[in-house]
């Protein structure tokens, strides 16, 4: 009888911690942009990532982590698929609304759960999937008013974020939450030369700093924990089928913060990610474990 709340709460908690990521760094990107006309896109995720690779490698002191020289490179790949996520993201934001760019960026975790099905049925998901992104993207179409270069950046974020996951669960496996914070601060590397050239002193503006701050808490340092923390206890199916609500935090965080209304196809072409990534997660064998790659 005192097993079964146990369990529930074990089950839960997870979600619980996917969920609250999920708001935190939307939450966050809006808050970025307010960043943009100072320092720009490159600037904002050098902030960003300077000042989480602080706060978090105060909190999870990473230097405890043991690593072997195949856990290095995996972290090393994660901190840079973190840190390209990160940057091309934010560049996607630039000129592409904060719901539209999530939806692209999606098709990443979106293309890993599809992988790791590979039913018949994966089809009709795939098929979702490009019906969403040909209403964000219409080929010849100028009036949809979606910037095709932005567009990029965000379907190249997506490829990072594929990365992310991937590396991120095996090297989670390997090392723990601590994994979180060795990432962020190689990200912090990665992006730190490309923002430094593009913004120099204004990055030392003074009034950036409680901003870049309150960035770096609700867009790196308190998501990313969470989900590395998720990452190791849900399975591939769990993770992805939470993940998938993923573009709709994007757009009501772009509506009630930035003031971005979004026309009937786009919140369609969005509805339609989130179907197709539902779905290619709901339809998957069933496992006991995340995905990880295979050593």
């Amino acid at each position: 009888m005192t097993t079964s709340p146990r369990s529930l709460a074990s089950a839960l908690f997870p979600v619980g911690l996917l969920l609250i990521a999920m708001a935190s760094i939307q939450s966050g990107a809006s808050l970025a942009k307010s960043m943009f006309p100072i320092v720009g896109a490159q600037g904002t995720t050098t902030l960003r990532l300077i000042f989480a690779s602080v706060i978090m490698l105060l909190l999870l002191r990473p230097w405890r982590a043991k690593l072997t020289a195949k856990s290095l490179r995996t972290v090393i790949v994660y901190g840079m698929a973190l840190g390209g996520m990160n940057f091309l993201f934010y560049m996607s934001l630039r000129s592409v609304p904060l719901g539209i760019a999530v939806a692209l960026e999606f098709t990443g975790p979106l293309a890993v759960a599809i992988y790791a099905s590979r039913r018949a049925v994966d089809f009709l998901w795939i098929a979702l999937a490009v019906i969403g992104l040909l209403l964000l993207i219409p080929v010849g179409d100028a009036s949809s008013g979606i910037d095709l270069l932005g567009a990029a950046y965000a379907l190249g974020a997506g490829v990072c974020w594929a990365l992310y996951i991937l590396f991120g669960q095996k090297a989670g496996n390997d090392n723990g939450v601590q994994t979180a914070a060795l990432g962020v601060m190689i990200a912090a590397l990665f992006v730190a030369p490309i923002g430094i050239v593009h913004a120099g002193a204004a990055l030392l503006t003074p009034a950036l700093i409680p901003v870049a701050i309150g960035v770096a808490i609700l867009s790196t340092a308190l998501p990313y924990t969470l989900e590395m923390v998720a990452l190791t206890r849900l399975p591939a199916r769990t993770f992805g089928t939470l993940m998938s609500i993923e573009p709709a935090f994007g757009a009501l965080s772009g509506l009630l913060f930035l003031h971005e209304h979004l026309t009937l196809a786009q919140w369609l072409a969005i509805t339609c990610i989130i179907l197709a990534s539902v779905g290619a997660t709901v339809t998957m064998r069933k496992e006991s474990k995340p995905l990880v790659p295979a050593d």
